[in-house]
């Protein structure tokens, strides 16, 4: 009897561990002025799936932070930056592809979200890989309502927007324009780091600001999310062996 309680016991646990999933890609980067954890938002899956794609795939490491614009916004992804020779212009690089936009009234453009670049097509596509972290400025309610009047010709902002321009800071005037598809929720301050750079006349900072990306695993996604539910994380014994049976990497 001892023996099937115990089997059932470990099969339970089994199905347990071997079923937890996060409910989130997280994207772990690095760059000169420190780390941080990028959050993909479920509400632009294309965007999401793109971005854990090229992240997989090791695309962007190496690559350049090449325009950087303080109190604005700091724009990496370009692959023609990775062996680019200094002062040169860059910014035109990337895959064969855009992404259709996934532009959402409830993902703003507050500061340290990740937004997708993009030329001037009327369909607003973004760019199959570049991307910005805004940094922006806050607001005062003031500010907010010259905003209205006069960048927004009388269209008036949401409370969200109000409430986080006016809290967290951002550039609310590429609302409704870009697409916003993460936002950092750990490092924040690497965005004000690298905004602070001296650049050129090109935007290009002085000197080259690189970054690395990888993927958080299973387990380093679901303990954060634990962590995020004031939950410990879990690293033990039966946990090591039932996430060494399974791929570090998951679907959503």
């Amino acid at each position: 009897m001892v023996k099937y309680t115990v089997l059932l016991w470990l099969v339970c646990l089994h199905v347990t561990i071997y079923a937890q999933k996060p409910t989130h890609y997280y994207v772990h980067i690095k760059t000169n002025g420190g780390e941080a954890i990028l959050k993909l938002y479920n509400e632009t899956p294309k965007h999401r799936d793109n971005f854990y794609k090229l992240v997989k795939e090791g695309y962007y490491d190496s690559l350049l932070f090449h325009r950087v614009i303080k109190n604005f916004m700091v724009q990496g992804g370009d692959p023609d930056s990775r062996y680019a020779a200094d002062r040169v212009m860059l910014g035109n690089g990337g895959p064969d592809y855009r992404i259709p936009a996934e532009i959402s009234a409830n993902l703003i453009h507050k500061k340290g979200a990740i937004g997708a670049a993009r030329d001037n097509n009327p369909a607003k596509q973004s760019s199959g890989s570049q991307f910005y972290l805004v940094q922006g400025r806050k607001f005062s309610e003031a500010g907010l309502d010259s905003l209205e009047t006069f960048r927004f010709k009388g269209k008036k902002l949401s409370d969200l927007q109000r409430r986080i321009y006016g809290s967290i800071g951002g550039s609310p005037h590429l609302d409704g324009e870009y697409t916003v598809f993460g936002e950092l929720i750990a490092g924040l301050e690497i965005v004000d780091a690298l905004a602070d750079v001296p650049t050129d006349a090109y935007d290009r900072p002085l000197v080259n600001e690189r970054m690395a990306m990888d993927l958080l695993t299973r387990r380093e996604a679901i303990n954060l999310e634990r962590v995020e539910q004031g939950l410990e994380p879990k690293a033990g014994f039966f946990t090591k062996i039932f996430d060494s049976l399974k791929s570090p990497y998951y679907k959503l």
